[in-house]
């Protein structure tokens, strides 16, 4: 495995740089460009973590439309050099790739690489890079479109502002006002709507989910929502609840809460078509299972996971809403059909245990690992007949060590630290949905004059001895 990801990598990493040679070579540069975008990627082989060798080709797309865009500006168009997209590329890697420090290198290389092309213009290179890093900072984990239009106002006053310090004294006010005014400011609302407008295309080619997309899955009017609240309330319910608790134990840890929300509305998506057998569905409490073998049991089970990423693919959810579908359970026993299974037998083999194991992958990220164990949590924490602070504190600690020591925790970045936050959201959250409630006292009838009505005393102690049956029941 190790051998094929440096493959991959020095593949990757030799393509991205070709390409840049290549686009360096067609538009009349010297070696500046390709030495200044080799310096980029010889930054990120340190920064990003194993996995996300593709970013290299992510990244060199968005520079070469830099690349590209600069050159048609500058040599065969009138338009200002403060429309080249640099400022809207910085943008879209910070909401892409939810990563500010990758956001401040795309930055500082494409502000240079603006520079470079516009002749060299240092000013184009300053007012670029300071409006850049304005822009990366407004839009960070930005969740509605309008957040993106307001970063671009706040970049094109930056931009004005910058300008005059640089230039109030060579230019009179009014020569200011009637040529550069207008290009710097607008150049930043411009970027803004260059966002917004190609951000579902570098989705859809990025394969990644963005806030402002999570937002619009976590409509409750979502097809798929819609066919859960239907076909399967109590799956429905079920998740929202996993939903608040991944929610809350992500935004403790530093995760994305969003999409951990998000993924656990649709974790579960799966259930749709067989609901009746799963618990939380069935309304006469008579569980369909009672009839069946284990190993059957098990294949309705597990066969949720599929079904779940079948939907999925149908309704075109991202692909990162995909991995909760699959990952949500990782390798775990299906505990309760497993030992349904090997009764009467004194000693379990391993391979019986192999079994009855879903399928996985295990949770890759953390978002996935908080819903897998916010999953467990919340359905243990339903069987407990009197569920008391105690007894709630009790099964989140068991549920989250038992998913530690089985190992499906083993490829995510949840630390001990982490865990033992998560526990503590968990118990508080459960704790105040399932507190004691108070006991009312009955309502005694009045009449109209607010005095008793006068009854037959004998009337009167059976409406009392109802009265007590009636309340003992409601109790």
């Amino acid at each position: 495995m190790k051998h094929k990801s440096l493959i991959l990598n020095i593949a990757l990493y030799s393509l991205a740089i070709i390409a840049t040679f290549f686009v360096a070579w067609i538009s009349g540069f010297n070696l500046i460009v390709p030495i200044i975008i080799f310096s980029l990627f010889s930054f990120l082989s340190f920064y990003l973590k194993k996995g996300k060798e593709d970013i290299y080709l992510k990244l060199g797309l968005l520079l070469i439309i830099i690349i590209v865009s600069a050159k048609f500006i500058v040599n065969y168009s009138s338009l200002s050099y403060y429309f080249i997209p640099a400022i809207a590329v910085s943008m879209l890697t910070v909401i892409l790739f939810e990563d500010l420090v990758l956001g401040f290198a795309v930055t500082a290389v494409s502000s240079i690489l603006t520079g470079v092309v516009a002749n060299f213009n240092l000013t184009i290179t300053l007012i670029f890079f300071i409006g850049g890093i304005v822009g990366i900072l407004s839009i960070w984990r930005a969740r509605r479109r309008s957040q993106i239009i307001l970063a671009g106002v706040y970049v094109g006053v930056v931009q004005l502002f910058c300008f005059l310090l640089i230039f109030l004294r060579f230019f009179s006010l009014d020569h200011f006002l009637k040529n550069y005014a207008v290009p710097v400011l607008s150049g930043g609302i411009v970027a803004s709507f260059i966002v917004i407008g190609s951000l579902p295309i570098f989705e859809y080619l990025f394969k990644v989910t963005t806030n402002i997309s999570l937002l619009e899955l976590s409509d409750f009017n979502h097809p798929l929502l819609r066919k859960m609240i239907l076909e399967a309330p109590g799956t429905y319910q079920h998740s929202l609840l996993v939903g608040n608790l991944a929610e809350a134990a992500s935004e403790a840890v530093g995760a994305n809460s969003l999409l951990a929300r998000v993924g656990a509305y649709y974790h579960d998506i799966g259930k749709i078509e067989k609901a009746e057998y799963f618990s939380e569905n069935q309304i006469h409490f008579q569980s369909k299972h009672d009839k069946l073998q284990p190993t059957m049991s098990r294949l309705i089970i597990t066969n949720h996971i599929k079904e779940g990423v079948e939907l999925g693919r149908k309704y075109r959810l991202n692909p990162m809403i995909i991995d909760f579908i699959t990952q949500h359970h990782g390798t775990s026993v299906i505990y309760y059909f497993y030992r349904k299974a090997i009764q009467g037998i004194e000693e379990s083999n391993q391979s019986q245990e192999e079994v009855f194991r879903y399928p996985g992958p295990k949770p890759q990220k953390k978002e996935t690992a908080i819903v897998l164990l916010a999953d467990a949590a919340e359905a243990a924490s339903r069987t407990l007949s009197e569920p008391t602070a105690e007894r709630l504190e009790e099964i989140v600690k068991k549920v989250i060590n038992n998913k530690f020591i089985d190992g499906q925790l083993d490829e995510c970045d949840l630390t001990l630290k982490d865990l033992e936050v998560i526990g503590n959201v968990f118990l508080r959250i459960l704790s105040a949905i399932y507190h004691p409630r108070v006991r009312y006292p009955e309502e005694k009838h009045e009449t109209k004059n607010n005095k008793p009505s006068k009854q037959n005393p004998h009337t009167e102690k059976e409406d009392s001895k109802q009265d007590k049956k009636d309340s003992q029941a409601t109790e």
